[in-house]
């Protein structure tokens, strides 16, 4: 984890995803994760190459990583880079 991703800042990350967007973290999981049958997600850790979940699918917990298109700058970087990424799946979903 570089210095751009401590212990904070991905801790502040992951309960804001799992407060306000739990829904979006259910999307990631099925599109980028391929746990197509996922029904809820939790967003364990986030780092500069990708984020760490606890997928359930099928009555079942299973930890599931989520590498990003290019290695994060900073907590901007991620921000705009999970915006994009949820664009793109719901862009798929209509």
């Amino acid at each position: 984890m570089t210095d751009n991703f401590s212990d904070e800042i991905s801790a502040r990350i992951c309960q804001h995803m799992n407060q306000d967007h739990s829904d979006a973290i259910v999307l990631y999981a099925q599109a980028f994760g391929g746990i197509e049958e996922a029904i809820k997600a939790q967003m364990q850790s986030i780092d500069a190459e990708g984020m760490n979940l606890i997928v359930t699918a099928n009555q079942t917990e299973l930890p599931v990583r989520i590498q990003f298109d290019h290695v994060l700058a900073d907590a901007e970087d991620a921000h705009h880079t999970l915006v994009a990424m949820i664009k793109q799946v719901k862009s798929k979903i209509k």
